[in-house]
């Protein structure tokens, strides 16, 4: 009779795993993910990175990256039914890998960018229901990597979308506080929605915008908060609390109190594509226009004592308009093709009235053209080319000398000046050129990638990449200045998505 029951409790046992793999059947889950990877030995003295960001395109401008995304169907979707469906979806990714970036692989840099459950057919047909981050997007620029028309990146909340053949309406709200503000989290109401329409005969459109509302909280010091008296230019030179204290000594005690005040920015994008017209693939035009959100507080040391300076008004008025298009084309089918991508961007301060060089008021225009020859379906040669002209709008912001201090007027100091260079126009240029070896074949953007490039560039502005020179023209410094407009360096790469 024992051993019947001992058979019986083994027999169950073994029956629970393959139950539950029955049940599992009706859960599958998918993973996915992307990875690029770089070795570029840079024997001037840089960083690996051939220029300083994507404006001269992304090829050795970019660093190491990884991406895993995980999406679990918890009741999976019926092709062809109004069947009620739930997916769970979770992105982990970073730009560190061991070897390959000054982090050295720390998962320190990695984050759960991506977190939501959606569900669809859920009250309403064609209503695709999502909780979690809500990250909507039109397309990429894929010269650059980049992604201009895209609303609710730092928003966690809850969206509803329609898909009702070509059309496609998306409504979302939620909070962008921590992504804000992070541990000086703040309330940051978010809300918008966003229009697709793919029409027939390969051309589709789409408009959308968001909202961000940081309410009026008295008594919370991480609330929308400003300093009363306090004038831009002092801002920037870190002189507030000294000269309020020049003018009320002992006063230290005394030094203007905060009045809360709420913020407001916004986002408008739009999203122009066409395609399949000759040796034209697919054109995409981007545009977004946004006011960025305020500030929220800075601190200034004096005689060893810290005081917050709320700047909510002086960072309440900085605007910026991107444009950009990117045109792909088979010029002969299975043997050439090229790409060639345009972007302009603008942004401009009202806060900042003629007072300092600043990234909240500047002007830049690129262009990059990629050539792709596919000597054999795997092997490729790649060409690219790109120029890229970038203006301060307040002043010298770019250093063309290692002298630079000779190079302005007259060769005097300025003790009181704002300006950190020489020049306020920045241009540069940059070649790459190499072998891709791609085992699915032709294609620009078909993955796996693996690339041997050549790369140059040629910049107005001195030692225009991420180094670790000294800059200062002091003869007492440790170092020497060099003079190096050009620089130059081999890459080995890999790229793939899986």
């Amino acid at each position: 009779m024992r051993s019947r029951l001992l058979g019986a409790a083994l027999a169950l046992l073994f029956l629970l795993p393959a139950s539950a793999l029955a049940e599992s059947s009706y859960r599958p889950a998918s993973v996915g993910g992307y990875f690029r990877l770089m070795a570029r030995p840079d024997f001037q003295g840089g960083n690996g990175r051939l220029g300083y960001w994507n404006l001269y395109g992304r090829l050795l401008n970019e660093a190491p990256w990884a991406a895993v995304e995980l999406r679990l169907h918890l009741l999976p979707q019926q092709p062809g039914t109004k069947e009620i469906w739930t997916n769970l979806v979770m992105r982990i990714e970073g730009g560190s890998v061991r070897n390959a970036s000054e982090s050295n692989g720390s998962l320190g840099e990695f984050q759960f960018s991506q977190l939501y459950a959606e569900a669809g057919n859920v009250l309403l047909e064609d209503v695709t229901w999502r909780l979690g981050t809500l990250q909507y997007w039109y397309g990429d620029l894929g010269l650059y990597d980049m992604r201009p028309a895209e609303i609710f990146f730092q928003t966690l909340g809850l969206s509803m979308k329609l898909n009702k053949g070509p059309l496609e309406v998306m409504v979302g709200v939620g909070d962008s506080g921590f992504a804000q503000r992070g541990f000086q989290y703040s309330t940051v109401i978010s809300g918008g929605g966003a229009f697709r329409l793919r029409a027939p005969r390969h051309f589709e459109f789409g408009f959308g915008g968001q909202v961000n509302w940081e309410p009026k909280v008295a008594g919370n010091r991480n609330a929308p908060h400003t300093t009363p008296g306090v004038g831009y230019e002092e801002w920037v030179r870190g002189e507030i609390v000294q000269n309020y204290l020049q003018a009320n000594p002992g006063q230290e005690d005394f030094f203007p109190k905060p009045e809360a005040t709420a913020n407001v920015s916004w986002k408008g994008v739009g999203y122009i594509g066409f395609g399949d017209l000759g040796p034209i693939r697919w054109n995409s035009l981007f545009a977004n226009i946004q006011l960025t959100h305020p500030d929220q507080r800075t601190t200034e040391t004096f005689e060893g004592r810290e005081y917050d300076i709320y700047v909510a008004d002086l960072t309440d008025e900085r605007f910026q308009l991107t444009l950009g298009d990117e045109l792909q084309m088979q010029l002969v089918p299975n043997r050439l093709d090229l790409s060639l991508a345009v972007l302009y961007g603008n942004h401009w301060d009202a806060d900042n009235d003629e007072v300092s060089p600043s990234d909240h008021d500047r002007e830049y225009l690129s262009s990059v053209l990629r050539v792709q020859v596919y000597i054999t379906p795997t092997v490729h040669l790649l060409v690219e080319s790109s120029i890229a002209w970038e203006k301060s709008r307040n002043g010298n912001a770019y250093r063309n000398a290692a002298d630079s201090i000779f190079e302005n007027t007259g060769g005097l100091t300025d003790s009181r000046g704002l300006e950190y260079g020489d020049s306020d126009q920045r241009t540069t240029w940059q070649g790459k050129g190499g072998f891709v070896l791609n085992p699915l074949g032709p294609g620009m953007y078909v993955r796996p990638s693996l690339r041997l490039l050549y790369g140059i560039q040629y910049s107005t502005q001195n030692n225009a990449f991420g180094n670790s020179f000294v800059e200062t023209p002091s003869q007492f410094a440790q170092f020497e200045t060099v003079e190096r407009h050009w620089h130059h360096m081999i890459a080995l790469e890999a790229e793939a998505w899986f």
